[in-house]
């Protein structure tokens, strides 16, 4: 068994993709199968080695590695050699129309409400006319003839899928200048490469028709493959999320603080009849199964995302993240926050709050009370039990209990309406700190 992710760097990964290499690498984890990761880089234009490299990166940050991995422009000489094939039994075509001539076409047959397919008219070209056509300097791009007929298969996700190739355009599988277009570079990559398992989005189910079809017309036998394609993702409101890829990007994601663990549990269920908890990748791969995800588009809702980054912050140790926590930072500042973050990057925050200066909110009508906690303060050294005695002491002397003692010292001590334990941060903050920032306001 063996799968591959196929990603085209023209830009950054985003949660659609990234769900698309999350369930391959699962699934290929799961069945101890080779997973390969390829760069579709055919389209030298967009293509761009930044996003390769950053492609690279995300994978990585994701917990996803590969057997093995190339490039498609390593192997434009097996593309070449599959073109020629196609051109000795004529299922690839010569065509010279121009892109205004086509749209009249399509125009024309839209005003006859008929559908806006390819008419196939170069198939009647004689050899005579296409000499006279090149004469004339026209370069001709290549189209597949596509088989009467449909193309089935048995879908691990959407059940049984049929594609009516007669509704579809002769598809376009290389350009005018050579360039080999995805559509038949990815058939020969997968045929040649081995591979048995193609998981990817349901945007491809036509496409999965076409590429059966040239598949056989390489010499494949029927069901080479088996195929499972993945509703497309919504937003929260139930529009299209690849209006929003941009800022769901990895790259994004994981700046704002969203840690792997909790995307990739996320992303893995989405969308299933298993709830998402923050686990690691071999315990995900151990129970991923695609008869679980429902047919119906998912619905990714980021408030899902922060409450699963929440839990996994939650529990993850001081020795997996001290490298990215500001220079200094200890094991009792990590543990004392860890609970009370959904971005890794409010961690920050919380190092100059405990660590640094802050200006307090002045807070109306509350200076009395300030000033004597300041008076109340107590001696050094400072503990876990410092607290506890601080507003114990300070509710005997001011008669004060509950939100009207507890809130104005949070406010002036943090400069926030909530966080971690005050009983944990006031060691942290220690006496000059607290005293100067209980007394800003007055």
């Amino acid at each position: 068994m063996k799968l591959r992710f196929a990603p085209s760097p023209t830009g950054m990964l985003h949660v659609g993709n990234a769900r698309q290499a999350i369930a391959n690498a699962l699934f290929a984890r799961r069945h101890k199968a080779t997973f390969q990761l390829r760069i579709d880089d055919t389209d030298t234009g967009r293509s761009k080695e930044i996003y390769a490299e950053a492609i690279r990166t995300d994978l990585e940050w994701l917990g996803i590695r590969w057997d093995e991995t190339f490039r498609q422009t390593e192997r434009l000489e097996r593309y070449a050699l599959a073109i020629q094939a196609l051109k000795r039994t004529g299922r690839l075509y010569p065509c010279f129309e121009s892109e205004q001539e086509l749209a009249m076409k399509r125009e024309l047959r839209i005003k006859q409400r008929k559908p806006p397919l390819y008419d196939r008219a170069m198939l009647k070209m004689t050899p005579e006319q296409r000499a006279q056509a090149e004469a004339n300097g026209k370069v001709p791009y290549w189209r597949f003839r596509l088989s009467d007929g449909s193309k089935s298969w048995t879908d691990a996700v959407m059940g049984a899928c049929s594609v009516k190739l007669t509704a579809i355009s002769d598809p376009v599988l290389v350009r005018a200048d050579g360039t080999v277009l995805y559509t038949l570079a990815s058939v020969v990559d997968d045929l040649e490469t081995g591979i048995t398992n193609i998981i990817r989005g349901e945007d491809h189910i036509t496409n999965t028709g076409v590429q059966l079809d040239i598949a056989e017309a390489l010499g494949a036998k029927p069901n080479r493959f088996a195929f499972a394609h993945l509703p497309l993702l919504l937003d929260e409101g139930g529009g299209k999320l690849s209006k929003r890829f941009d800022a769901l990007s990895l790259k994004t994601l994981r700046q704002d603080g969203i840690e792997a663990k909790a995307l990739v549990s996320y992303l893995a269920r989405l969308g299933s009849s298993d709830d998402p908890e923050p686990l690691d990748f071999d315990t995900l791969a151990q129970t991923y199964d695609l008869s679980h995800i429902s047919k119906s588009s998912a619905r990714f809702d980021m408030r899902q995302l922060l409450a699963l980054n929440r839990r996994v912050l939650a529990t993850t140790p001081f020795s997996d993240v001290q490298g990215r926590l500001p220079p200094g930072t200890t094991e009792a500042f990590w543990l004392a926050i860890r609970g009370n973050i959904e971005l890794f990057s409010e961690a920050a925050h919380w190092w100059t709050v405990t660590h640094d200066d802050i200006v307090p909110p002045v807070q109306d009508g509350e200076g009395e009370f300030l000033a004597r906690a300041s008076e109340l303060l107590p001696q050094v050294p400072w503990s876990d039990t410092t607290w506890k005695d601080w507003t114990t002491a300070l509710k005997a002397a001011t008669g004060r209990s509950g939100k009207a003692l507890f809130h104005p010292l949070r406010l002036a001590l943090t400069g926030e309406e909530q966080g971690p334990e005050l009983r944990d941060l006031l060691p942290m903050i220690g006496p000059t700190r607290a005293r100067s920032r209980l007394l800003a306001g007055l």
